[in-house]
């Protein structure tokens, strides 16, 4: 069985970064890349430092080649189980066995879209989840808004900074209060309450109703709901909330003892730059309980300064 000093469990752009801090601090890692993540239909990812526009793919492809002159073993599969052993993990990946001092996980979400013929087929291409990755390509463009209630006022009205142009369509009755439609007719947004039979088109999207005219807009935003994409940190024993997000504290570190979450997965927010920097920030407090571990194991260790409260300066 090999051994590892931490198995990172998903290579997106929160294991990547991960990997990548783990791997500089000369800890021997296994990262396990399960496939294409939730915005492989992206045609860019908007936002990112030094990388703006660049296709999700080609992202991903530069952040595995950063991590050659590390330590970092990619196994291009998923672990079928993780079990909690003496001093760690043991991990079954395909039919092979190994074990990690500590596990890292950033598996992300899966979105569950509305079941509208139609919108599935053009999700990532004319319809999308983040005005802050595709509010600028659409800008001053004719924008759909799907929702009702609470939800679909509040994006419809973040939506109508990116253009003067802006309809929400809430399939349906609307369950918006009176002061929300108030807000949508003082902000110049249209309200279509009809129920959506389909939606077509390849370069424009067209949003066929039961009892009005068909609307065709240049892109449509909602906000899907989202699931765990792995059972893994539940059935470990990871605390998930009331939105099935795994419970991390500001460094990463989930309910369970040497396991760790970062990402999408972890309720953080939903952009590339912002899943880098959780899995920056999770593999840097992983990383340092290793360190105070074998520091221990030395029969050292990181003394309290005269002045420190009780437990400063420990992982």
């Amino acid at each position: 069985m090999a051994h590892f000093d931490a198995v990172i469990v998903g290579a997106g752009p929160a294991g990547l970064s991960a990997a990548l801090v783990l791997g500089g601090g000369r800890r021997k890692v296994l990262l396990l890349d399960g496939g294409p993540g939730r915005n492989v239909r992206a045609v860019a990812a908007h936002g990112v430092f030094t990388r703006d526009c660049t296709p999700p793919a080609d992202l991903k492809r530069l952040g595995l080649a950063d991590l050659a002159p590390y330590d970092v073993t990619v196994i291009s599969s998923v672990a079928r189980e993780i079990k909690p052993a003496a001093g760690g993990f043991t991990l079954q990946v395909e039919q092979a066995w190994y074990f990690a001092r500590r596990v890292l996980f950033a598996t992300g979400v899966r979105d569950v879209l509305p079941g509208i013929p139609g919108l599935r087929e053009r999700w990532g291409k004319l319809v999308h989840h983040c005005p802050y990755c595709d509010g600028w390509p659409n800008r001053q463009a004719r924008l759909a808004v799907l929702g009702s209630h609470q939800e679909g006022h509040h994006l419809a009205l973040s939506v109508r900074a990116w253009s003067d142009h802006v309809t929400l369509l809430t399939d349906g009755p609307d369950e918006l209060t009176p002061e929300q439609r108030a807000d949508l007719r003082k902000l110049d947004i249209d309200l279509v309450d009809t129920k959506i039979r389909r939606f077509t088109g390849t370069q424009t999207l067209t949003a066929h109703f039961e009892n009005r005219a068909a609307c065709t807009f240049d892109a449509l935003f909602l906000n899907p709901t989202q699931t765990q994409n792995s059972t893994l940190p539940a059935g470990l024993g990871c605390e998930l909330n009331d939105k099935s997000r795994v419970v991390v504290n500001e460094n990463g570190m989930t309910s369970v003892r040497g396991v760790w979450a970062a990402g999408d997965m972890t309720g953080a927010a939903q952009y590339v730059v912002s899943a880098a920097a959780s899995g920056h920030t999770a593999a840097v407090s992983l990383n340092t309980t290793l360190i105070h571990e074998n520091v221990r194991a030395q029969g050292a260790a990181f003394h309290e300064s005269p002045d420190e409260s009780a437990g400063v300066g420990e992982a």
